[in-house]
C-alpha cells in the first residue's frame, strides 16, 4: 500500500504552498492557493533516473510473488472504510490497469496502482514515482516489482510482467518532486508483450485542468483492501507545484492509478493525463492530486519505451 510518506523536500520548505511539492500524506488538510498549476511558458524536461533489474532479479520477483503472497499482502493493512466518492468498478474489464507489487525500502510487501501505455515496445508502464524509489533518498530504490494486469480477487488473468527498469524525475530521487514513473516490463518466456495481452491506454501530455476524468485504483480500504478495483469521475482543477487536484477519495494503494480522459465504459478505453501521487492523508479523504505529465514525464515516458 503506498502514498508517498509524510516527508517535505527541501524545495517544499521553501515554497509557500506546501501541500503539492511537500506530499505531506499524513497532514491535516491546507489550504490551496486560486493560481493555475501550470505555467505559461514551456518548462524543459528535467533529466530522468533508471534502475535497471537484470534478468536474474526479474525471475526472483516473480518466484516473490505468488499469487498467495499478492493476496495476502493486502490484508497487512486496514485504512478504514472506503469513501463515498469511490466505487467498485462494475463494467466493462479494463485489463490495462492493474495492481504494482514491490518490497519497499523498508522491506515491507506492498503495493500500488499502474497502467499499460501505449509504447513502442509494448512494454510500458505509469505509475507514481514513490512506487519506485523513496523520494530525496537516490540509493533507497524498490526491489522485486511485479505488474499483473487486470488484477482481480487474487487472480491475474493477464500474466504477472516483473518491472526490468524503472525511469523517473530525477527531480524525484533528490528532492521530491515531480511524483511520475515510467517503467519496462519484461515480457514472459514463452508469453505475450503486455500491450498484446492486457491492451493499452493513450497517453498525452501537457494536458491542463478542467477536464472530466475517471480515476482508478486499488485502495487498501476495507471491504476492497487492494483486491478489487475501484473508480471515481470528477473535473479537474489547478492546484499548486504544477499538479492537478480531483474530487475523489480513493485512498493509499491506488497511487500510480490513471487518471483518463475521455474514458467510453463501453470500450474501457481512455487517455491517461495523470496518475494519482497523493490524498490529503493515507485514507479516503477528498479530493487527491496527480502531477501535470510535464516534459521531464514525457522524457522519462520516451526512455522507457526505447528500453
Amino acid at each position: 500500500m503506498s502514498f508517498p510518506p509524510p516527508r517535505p523536500s527541501r524545495r517544499a520548505r521553501r515554497t509557500a504552498s506546501g501541500l503539492a511539492t511537500a506530499l505531506l500524506a499524513l497532514a491535516g488538510p491546507l489550504a490551496l492557493p486560486a493560481a493555475p498549476a501550470v505555467a505559461a511558458a514551456p518548462v524543459k524536461a528535467g533529466p530522468i533516473s533508471t534502475v535497471t533489474y537484470p534478468a536474474a532479479d526479474q525471475g526472483a520477483a516473480l518466484r516473490y510473488w505468488t499469487p498467495e503472497r499478492m493476496k495476502k499482502v493486502g490484508g497487512t493493512v486496514d485504512l478504514g472504510p472506503s469513501g463515498p466518492l469511490g466505487k467498485p468498478w462494475t463494467g466493462k474489464a479494463v485489463p490495462s490497469v492493474g495492481r504494482l507489487f514491490f518490497v519497499n525500502h523498508k522491506g515491507q510487501d506492498t503495493w500500488c496502482t499502474a497502467t499499460s501505455v501505449t509504447s513502442g515496445n509494448g512494454s510500458v508502464i505509469m505509475a507514481a514515482a514513490h512506487c519506485a524509489r523513496l523520494g530525496s533518498s537516490p540509493v533507497n530504490t524498490y526491489t522485486d516489482l511485479v505488474f499483473a494486469p487486470g488484477y482481480a480477487k487474487g487472480k491475474a488473468p493477464y500474466g504477472r510482467y516483473a518491472v526490468k527498469a524503472t525511469m523517473t524525475p530525477r527531480s524525484w530521487a533528490e528532492d521530491t518532486v515531480n511524483d511520475v514513473a515510467a517503467m519496462v516490463v519484461a515480457t514472459p518466456v514463452k508469453g505475450k508483450r503486455l500491450a498484446d495481452a492486457a491492451g493499452a491506454q493513450q497517453i498525452a501530455f501537457g494536458r491542463k485542468a478542467g477536464e472530466r476524468v475517471t480515476a482508478f485504483g486499488y485502495p487498501a480500504t476495507t471491504p476492497q483492501r487492494g483486491e478489487e478495483l475501484m473508480h471515481c469521475a470528477g473535473t479537474t482543477k489547478p492546484a499548486p507545484g504544477n499538479e492537478l487536484l480531483l474530487p475523489c477519495d480513493l485512498a493509499g494503494g491506488s497511487s500510480g492509478g490513471p487518471w483518463l480522459a475521455g474514458f467510453d465504459p463501453a470500450t474501457g478505453k481512455g487517455t491517461v493525463v495523470s496518475v494519482l501521487s497523493h490524498g490529503e492523508d493515507l485514507a479516503s479523504s477528498s479530493p487527491i492530486y496527480g502531477p501535470v505529465l510535464d516534459q521531464t514525464a514525457r522524457a522519462a515516458y520516451d526512455a522507457a519505451q526505447r528500453g
